[in-house]
């Protein structure tokens, strides 16, 4: 696995016929150490802040971020009102006052990140992951394994759904409304492979802010080195070295 690991190999090419605006931050960020983590702590509090001020006057619904996506999901044949981007979930949860889930240091900071810039923002483990990865429509013979159901069952994707692989398995379908549980984050994960996706129209310089950030935070807190790449219509290919 480590020779395979040592580039990373991201695409989302397949997509950019139909999604041009479709652009992803794929960041690798390891060596990560559990540890207290008050900057990302304090970052979680000023990320609900920002996210009070979207919110403040407006519905869920009137954030242009949020029409795109829901535009996009209409556009790959998701019509239920259930399928929502996971940016669009933490904001539902924030509208209703509970706040951002605290679940790992790691979880915590791309959840905030999510809000902060209204992305979707994931993360999977790269022990678990076999590159090479993909943004691509399903095919048939894709396999994932709902995170939210316990047990996770297999839930296999829809051909023509669009899907974030590996060479394996789905890492998320619905494009990021469900991540796949075989590579979900563990307090044990020391690699991660994070993606950062958006299509408005300052995608590149949003997704550059929220990466960086993301490196900051993780340096600081969890002792991560991070590397990080923007794929978009220009350079939907992108090769990404880990940190040693």
């Amino acid at each position: 696995m480590e020779p395979e690991r040592a580039h990373l190999s991201l695409t989302i090419a397949e997509l950019m016929a139909d999604f041009p605006r479709f652009q992803v931050a794929f960041l690798a960020a390891r060596g990560l150490a559990p540890s207290p983590a008050p900057a990302i702590e304090a970052f979680c509090r000023e990320a609900e802040a920002a996210a009070a001020a979207h919110l403040a006057g407006h519905e869920i619904a009137d954030l242009e971020e949020i029409r795109d996506w829901r535009a996009t999901y209409r556009a790959f044949g998701s019509k239920k009102t259930s399928y929502r981007n996971s940016c669009e979930a933490l904001l539902r949860r924030l509208k209703a006052g509970q706040g951002l889930p605290r679940v790992l240091s790691l979880v915590d900071l791309y959840n905030a990140i999510s809000v902060m810039y209204l992305v979707p923002a994931g993360a999977d483990d790269l022990d678990q992951v076999t590159p090479p990865n993909a943004f691509r429509f399903a095919r048939p013979g894709d396999s994932f394994l709902d995170l939210a159901r316990d047990p996770p069952v297999d839930d296999p994707p829809f051909e023509g759904e669009v899907v974030y692989t590996d060479s394996e398995k789905c890492l998320c379908r619905r494009w990021n409304w469900r991540q796949d549980a075989r590579s979900r984050i563990r307090p044990e994960t020391r690699d991660t492979l994070v993606v950062i996706q958006t299509l408005a129209d300052d995608g590149e310089a949003r997704l550059s802010a929220a990466a960086e950030r993301f490196a900051q935070l993780a340096g600081q807190d969890l002792g991560a080195t991070c590397h990080w790449s923007i794929a978009n219509a220009a350079m939907p290919h992108v090769t990404l070295p880990t940190p040693d």
